[in-house]
């Protein structure tokens, strides 16, 4: 059954609840990460990234943003610790940004919103398959990164020069010998809390580990994401800018932090 959700006015965030009533559930994300009411939890284990074996394969214009995908046939890239109790295998990662340079993270801090956020996507392996996985709620762990402008980020360089070459929906391309560790930021400090995936069907599956540190970018990269298009080839021209849900409420849970 094909929804065509979006970002638009007809088709955004405050119409998804008409095909997906999940929309209005107990988990929802993103959030607003309240630095003050987030609790410190001293049995969060420390959070091992293991990508040095991570295997890009192709990138892709989903019409919504853009998905960097990996081989996930092996522990290759393997998000463990933290929160975790299981090895979560690394399958894709991808974007959400907004108009100006301001406005595009999906998460926020203390209301405040970032330039653009990194959604670095695992699946739990004991599930066997990421379709399984996404079907239990522990079934993702979605590490997100936020972007904040500064000096150009040479770790995202590689992504920004294939973008010309998927610029409609549907393009892709091979992207091979990828290193996800140019995407992450020195500290490894993070908030947790129990979440969704942030576009339909927005099931409520995530683990989700936003880390404190953001990692920069130049104003230069960042309007390289905004050259991409929401439409396919052919069609009216429509820029890929705001691809991002509002924050959602928290509700009963806790957002617990890895740090003092």
């Amino acid at each position: 059954m094909s929804h065509h959700w979006g970002y638009g006015k007809d088709n955004g965030p405050d119409h998804w609840h008409k095909d997906f009533p999940i929309a209005k559930g107990e988990r929802q994300s993103p959030v607003d990460i309240n630095t003050k009411t987030a609790i410190h939890d001293p049995s969060l284990k420390p959070l091992t990234v293991s990508y040095e074996q991570a295997t890009s394969r192709r990138i892709v214009n989903n019409g919504h943003s853009f998905n960097v995908e990996f081989d996930d046939s092996q522990d290759k890239a393997v998000l463990k610790g933290g929160p975790l109790s299981e090895n979560y295998r690394l399958i894709q990662f991808h974007f959400h940004w907004g108009s100006a340079d301001g406005q595009g993270s999906e998460h926020t801090t203390d209301k405040k919103k970032y330039p653009a956020e990194l959604h670095l996507v695992h699946w739990n392996t004991k599930y066997g398959e990421f379709g399984k996985a996404v079907q239990q709620p522990d079934g993702l762990a979605v590490l997100g990164v936020f972007l904040k402008i500064g000096g150009a980020n040479p770790g995202l360089q590689k992504v920004l020069d294939t973008l010309d070459s998927i610029k409609t929906k549907g393009k892709s391309a091979d992207f091979s010998n990828f290193d996800p560790r140019g995407l992450l930021p020195a500290s490894f400090d993070f908030w947790t809390y129990p979440g969704s995936l942030t576009t339909p069907p927005l099931l409520e599956c995530v683990t989700w580990i936003v880390l404190k540190e953001p990692i920069s970018v130049s104003s230069e990269q960042m309007s390289k994401f905004r050259n991409l298009n929401f439409n396919k080839e052919g069609e009216p021209e429509q820029l890929m800018v705001d691809n991002w849900r509002p924050v959602q409420p928290l509700k009963n849970r806790q957002i617990k932090a890895s740090f003092k």
